[in-house]
């Protein structure tokens, strides 16, 4: 069974989408029809900004979701899914890819949720950091502890793949942690260059823009079970959708789950769709061993 996967802020680059705008009418019809609902030519900024421009989450979200879902669209009659999950803000494409959102509503969303993130980060800043190779617990028992005796917001944000979890919180916080998860074992404990704390509590404000977006926003039955972070469970109710993608912003991305249940009920291949390869890595290390399943580009 074939799984398709969408990969959120990080992967992103200058020059990403140029090709496909290129070699591909349908992608430049989706990239110029983007640049009128978004009322500024983002595909300048993803062909030839810099970037600094490319980063701002305001710009960096729509250029995530609109390479990934092109790149679906590019694909023609070989994107065939039998579930889709997207990590982080790529479920959001993962959803338009799904047809449970059109490409119009799914881009507006898409820019709504990064306006309300960006205004949140600003009014209370936060950061995230990544623990590398240290038990989850050993990482929960630690954030629970610092969040505690300090009373400041340190949660685990995302479990990405054994060994890689990333934690989001105030930045005070962050430190005291980071430096405890070290003295615990951490082979790293790196703090990264994100503008907010994602998938944490300080994102509530966010939280309660985007539902208001998500309510004026027609959601349809997919084509095939989409796996959300929340709870790392197919989905194909559009209540249920809708419910999680807005509890999604405060709570943690449970990718690690969301594999091993894609594969328990069926996956065999992976095709990443969108920049880089950043889900191929964790998805190889999530399913290490296991011969039955084969891991893709969107172009390989």
């Amino acid at each position: 069974m074939k799984a398709f996967v969408f990969p959120g802020q990080g992967a992103q680059f200058v020059g990403m989408g140029k090709d496909l705008y290129e070699k591909h009418p349908i992608a430049k019809q989706h990239f110029e029809q983007a640049n009128e609902i978004l009322g500024f030519r983002i595909t300048d900024i993803m062909f030839s900004g810099t970037d600094e421009e490319l980063k701002q989450t305001k710009v960096t979200q729509p250029a995530m979701f609109l390479h990934s879902v092109v790149s679906a669209l590019c694909l023609g009659s070989a994107f065939e899914p039998a579930m889709v999950a997207g990590h982080s803000l790529g479920e959001l494409s993962a959803l338009t890819a799904a047809r449970c959102l059109n490409f119009e509503d799914g881009l507006k969303l898409v820019a709504a949720r990064a306006i309300a993130m960006q205004k949140a980060c600003e009014a209370r800043p936060g950061t995230m950091a990544a623990i590398i190779a240290l038990a989850d617990e050993k990482v929960e028992e630690v954030c629970a502890a610092v969040r505690e005796e300090s009373g400041k917001v340190v949660v685990p944000a995302n479990y990405n793949c054994p060994g890689q979890l990333v934690i989001s919180g105030e930045a005070e916080a962050i430190d005291i942690a980071c430096q405890r998860l070290k003295e615990a074992g951490a082979k790293r404990a790196l703090v990264l260059p994100v503008s907010g704390a994602f998938h944490s509590p300080l994102m509530l404000p966010a939280q309660e823009e985007l539902e208001k977006a998500i309510a004026a926003t027609e959601f349809h039955t997919p084509v095939c079970p989409v796996y959300q972070n929340v709870d790392a469970k197919p989905h194909t109710d559009p209540e249920e959708i809708k419910a999680n993608l807005i509890a999604q912003l405060t709570a943690s991305v449970r990718w690690t789950e969301e594999v091993q249940n894609m594969v328990a009920d069926g996956a065999t291949s992976f095709t990443e769709c969108g920049p880089g390869k950043t889900l191929q890595g964790m998805i190889a290390k999530i399913c290490k061993g296991n011969e039955n399943v084969s891991i893709h580009g969107v172009n390989d």
